[in-house]
């Protein structure tokens, strides 16, 4: 029998749902802004294996010359971000929510038998909660990501008002550099999910809506209860059989 079980309370979905468009527009107006001064690749000396990014992603996305839209949106957007992750990490330390999203000693070595079940590697799952040991450390990396990013945008936001938060960042460069791999670990966060949610599918996004997730019985529990109810009608009781021996002598004597 399906039971429907309470997942994800209103305000987890809220700070999701808030969030998601929120993240999409600040890596999209980064980009925007990034084109002005793309400077970052991989690579030694002269030799460049990976340029951040090549001039036929940039004019496909349409990015060039769009640096003024883009810093527009990105101090808009940065505000409504900051104040989402805020007020989240305050509604996880009041509610308790985050026993559940905090790793625990097991988690790193959990978290590889989580991927490798997900790779189909590996057949069983170590016992989870409501988030397993991969989401754990996931989503409370996000949020580590979320302070580190406001920090490195404020300080090559503001370097001269915020220059004692620039100098421990290593300088304007470096928190620069550190924004920009905050941002490319925030998208490859967001793909990941995504393609978590697809795999994992309807009933899983649905939980996230609703708040509530239905739940279908393993098959052993389903053969269980269909078996039950053939066992109580054949057994019998001492006291029932004696009953049917008296009435069977009963019958023979008359």
């Amino acid at each position: 029998m399906k039971k429907i079980i309470k997942k994800h309370p209103l305000a987890i979905r809220w700070f999701h749902w808030i969030n998601f468009p929120v993240l999409a527009v600040m890596i999209w107006s980064g980009l925007l802004i990034y084109w002005a001064n793309d400077v970052y690749r991989l690579g030694w000396g002269d030799k460049t294996v990976l340029k951040f990014f090549p001039d036929s992603f940039n004019k496909a996305l349409n990015i060039p010359f769009r640096l003024a839209e883009g810093m527009n949106l990105h101090f808009v957007f940065m505000w409504l971000f900051a104040l989402n992750g805020f007020i989240y990490v305050l509604y996880l330390f009041f509610s308790g929510e985050w026993k559940l999203i905090l790793p625990n000693k097991k988690s790193f070595k959990e978290s590889w038998q989580v991927i490798l079940h997900d790779l189909h590697i590996r057949r069983g799952l170590p016992p989870q909660k409501k988030y397993n040991a991969a989401q754990r450390l996931a989503y409370t990396g996000v949020i580590v990501m979320g302070l580190g990013s406001l920090l490195t945008g404020l300080a090559i936001y503001k370097p001269v008002q915020f220059n004692i938060l620039c100098s421990m960042l290593g300088g304007y460069e470096w928190a620069r550099v550190e924004h920009f791999i905050l941002t490319l670990l925030f998208t490859l966060f967001f793909l990941v999910h995504i393609i978590q949610v697809i795999i994992a599918g309807w009933n899983n996004f649905r939980s996230m809506v609703t708040g509530f997730e239905v739940v279908h019985p393993m098959p052993h529990e389903d053969l269980a209860l269909k078996t039950v109810p053939q066992v109580a009608q054949t057994t019998e009781t001492p006291e029932l059989t004696e009953l049917n021996n008296s009435e069977s002598k009963e019958n023979d004597t008359i």
